[in-house]
């Protein structure tokens, strides 16, 4: 499958190491771009890459830089993603196409992320927390575009949980529709981001990186189109308490309302209220999941290339 796309550049070390059949994790750019502020996002950005190398495998960060779709950015295109910031498109599905025939930047989402990994051969992915069912959705119809790539891209997907902005209860029922099994790591309870409880159960429990990915070539020699979602909690000592994170996405959640937010101004307007209500809380502890997701991501790749 890798290189057939004319719009796609695999980088040589992330080309080498699939070739190669070696354990590749990929990793989303909304993050650098619209996550968190300049240089705080490079530096992050960074340090996942190096977490994934020390966790024993190959970080491939994936953008669109010029109308190109990158598998893997060099330092340099991480920097320069970093300092464009909020001016990068937020490219999900939809976006593609035009963004590519205008030969523009685009920021990828957990959509498009798992879009571009699966064309390069990638299948292991490690992000925040993915979209889901929007809080109002029976009448607004906001439901993120990640549970639809989630029902047809075969990816494993390693995230916290869904930010608790969402309907948690709704997001589990959606990817149950679609197929998509929600495992969650060490736990049987969906996290909700900055928390580690949300009172939803998972489908599974799984407790080690060897039964994952177990679980994922089964998935994968099953023929099964859909993705894997695995939901790994925020370490506890990171972990903010129920309470005080819900309190501020309600608060976060009414403002917006009175401000007629919509569509996909909502999150970044939501995570960034929500930072300033917890004193920036949200921040730290966004960046610990994350790196926490980076290394259970690279050790079930490292598991799954040796199947």
């Amino acid at each position: 499958m890798m290189n057939m796309n004319k719009y796609l550049d695999v980088n040589p070390e992330v080309a080498a190491a699939i070739a190669e059949g070696k354990p590749v994790v990929a990793l989303e750019s909304t993050i650098i771009s619209h996550g968190m502020p300049y240089p705080q996002n490079v530096e992050t950005a960074l340090a996942v890459e190096q977490i994934i190398r020390d966790n024993g495998a190959v970080p491939a960060t994936i953008a669109i830089i010029g109308g190109r779709l990158k598998a893997g950015l060099t330092p340099e295109e991480i920097e320069y993603f970093g300092k464009k910031g909020q001016e990068i498109h937020k490219a999900s599905r939809r976006d593609l196409a035009v963004i590519c025939a205008r030969g523009e930047d685009g920021a990828t989402t957990v959509t498009t992320t798992m879009i571009i990994a699966h064309m390069a051969g990638i299948k292991v992915f490690a992000t925040g927390g993915i979209g889901g069912v929007h809080r109002g959705a029976e009448t607004t119809m906001d439901i993120s575009a990640d549970l639809e790539e989630l029902g047809q891209t075969p990816v494993m997907v390693v995230c916290a949980g869904a930010k608790s902005i969402l309907d948690l209860g709704l997001t589990l029922e959606y990817l149950e529709t679609k197929g998509v099994p929600v495992i969650g790591f060490g736990t049987d309870e969906l996290p909700a981001f900055y928390t580690r409880q949300s009172g939803f159960g998972v489908d599974y429990k799984i407790d080690t990186v060897e039964e994952l990915a177990a679980a994922f070539k089964a998935h994968n020699d099953l023929g099964m189109k859909s993705g894997i979602l695995v939901a790994n909690p925020i370490p506890e000592e990171y972990a903010m308490p129920f309470d005080v994170i819900n309190n501020a996405i309600n608060q976060a959640i009414a403002e917006s309302v009175e401000k007629g937010i919509k569509g996909k101004e909502t999150t970044p307007f939501l995570l960034a209220r929500v930072s300033e209500l917890t004193g920036g809380d949200s921040l730290a502890s966004n960046i610990q999941l994350v790196f926490n997701n980076a290394r259970v991501a690279a050790k079930t790749a490292a598991v799954y290339a040796t199947l």
